[in-house]
């Protein structure tokens, strides 16, 4: 990788300077109106090479959306936005746009759908009625049928790939350089394109940082720091105590039901009414937990889920397990895609000891990985070589949420060794995704218009924890 990265970077000093007969970005693509937008944005469809490795090969044509500036002398470095997953598209996170207005109203935003995701190729499964209740191996069996299906090769799908993508959106747009906002999966992605063309970066903004060593499927450790944490908060508040005062052995009650695999539910089906059975699996369990970890306001909600689910009411747990897959504004994760990234760089470096440690002391089972790595046949991507990360000299903004299940403080910490003018601040009552939390818009607008400047976060101390949810009737006032 080492290699590749050197040669990628040297092209980028060559090409750091936009094409002189690039367009202005109002007269290039067309207007166009995107779920989670309720404005007209610019659509530009921009060609890059399927095989960065075969010149003069087959090219696929990336989308890229334009919500250009308020003011019409609009600063010359724009924002790139890069979505999360991997899987995440950048017209699915058009939502993020109010969050993002303080700094449009002097600089372009431009959203990327990255190589195999929203409107660049999906490379997605059809969801057949009735998934639900089909077994994890029924679910792997569909999986496998559907990667054969789309019958391509998934090796140019990786991040490196997409690192060359962005350079080609920035020099067909006509941009100089670009400052970059990644969220999660979208940070590792910043951080390879920034190390891959470091004169094209002007500063960074990274929200929920996967550090460079980081391998996300291996998180047990940081999912089981995040459930104590809410645990602990539980017990320390009184209503949330006297309401749940067993809460952690009723969970691990659950978790040794769960176990066997062979708890089967019956009940109304939370979407329809209809008679629902359902076998509520380990994994089942385990994921719903994580899911709903992402979010304060959503984690405030699970010692009542919990609490209820022990009693033999599961109707409400399943009913949130419902929300990951249902339509919601921040779109579905294209599932081939993401498998084509992880099986290539991250199940490569799972080795049993990780595995063991994962599982260990932590509500996050080792049969899970297997799963996911049993599906890598299946995709046939190689194995992306891991090679120690060079330094950032770029500025950098960093955000992290202290319940954060998966990017926490310390992947920020461990990242931040390898960049050369990071700040990091750390918001106490978030989880996954700080930007547009209370004065975070303001933040992100002061740093990108002095990024050699200090931020001041005390503002962030402001941000409140959400209010438990003690009974049917919703959170307490």
């Amino acid at each position: 990788m080492i290699n590749r990265i050197c040669i990628a970077a040297s092209l980028g000093l060559a090409l750091a300077a936009p094409p002189s007969d690039a367009a202005p970005v109002s007269e290039q693509g067309k207007s166009c109106h995107l779920s989670g937008s309720e404005e007209t944005l610019r659509c530009i469809s921009v060609p890059v090479p399927l095989d960065y490795g075969k010149a003069g090969g087959e090219q696929l044509k990336l989308h890229v959306t334009v919500a250009p500036a308020f003011r019409e002398s609009a600063r010359p470095d724009p924002l790139f936005v890069l979505a999360g997953g991997p899987g995440q598209a950048g017209s699915d996170v058009l939502p993020l746009l109010p969050a993002l207005r303080k700094v449009r109203a002097t600089r372009d935003i431009v959203f990327i759908d990255q190589r195999g995701t929203g409107l660049s190729g999906k490379l997605d499964c059809e969801t057949k009625p009735g998934y639900e209740a089909l077994t994890e191996a029924e679910l792997d069996s569909e999986a496998r049928l559907c990667i054969a299906k789309i019958g391509k090769s998934f090796a140019p799908y990786g991040t490196d790939s997409a690192a060359r993508d962005i350079e080609q959106v920035r020099r067909a747009l006509g941009y100089g350089q670009i400052n970059l906002w990644g969220g999660s999966y979208g940070t590792r992605l910043a951080q390879h394109y920034a190390r891959a063309f470091p004169s094209s970066v002007r500063s960074m903004i990274l929200d929920g940082v996967a550090a460079p060593d980081q391998i996300v499927p291996a998180g047990g450790r940081d999912a089981q720091a995040a459930l104590d944490t809410l645990f602990d908060q539980c017990r320390a508040e009184p209503a949330c105590n006297k309401a749940f005062p067993a809460l952690r052995a009723e969970f691990a009650a659950l978790a040794e039901r769960v176990a066997t695999d062979k708890l089967v539910l019956e009940l109304s089906d939370p979407r329809t009414a209809a008679p629902l059975r359902l076998a509520m699996t380990r994994e089942r369990f385990q994921s719903t937990v994580h899911n709903i970890l992402y979010s304060p306001l959503d984690s405030r909600r699970l010692p009542f889920l919990i609490h209820s689910a022990y009693l033999g009411r599961w109707a409400p747990f399943v009913a949130r397990r419902n929300v990951a897959s249902d339509f919601s504004a921040d779109g579905a994760v294209a599932i081939v895609l993401h498998l084509a990234v992880v099986c290539a760089e991250d199940v490569p470096r799972l080795t049993p000891e990780l595995v063991a440690e994962n599982a260990r002391q932590t509500f996050m089972s080792a049969p899970a990985l297997a799963r996911l790595a049993g599906l890598c046949p299946a995709v046939k991507v190689p194995a992306a070589p891991y090679r120690a990360p060079a330094t950032i000299a770029a500025p950098i903004l960093m955000l992290s949420g202290a319940l954060d299940p998966v990017t926490p403080p310390r992947r920020a910490e461990a990242a931040g060794r390898h960049m050369a003018r990071a700040q990091h601040l750390v918001v106490a009552n978030a989880g996954h995704g700080v930007s547009h939390l209370g004065c975070g818009p303001r933040l992100m607008r002061e740093f990108l218009d002095q990024p050699q400047g200090k931020v001041d976060g005390a503002c962030l101390k402001e941000i409140p924890a959400p209010s438990f949810q003690l009974n049917s009737a919703g959170p307490q006032p």
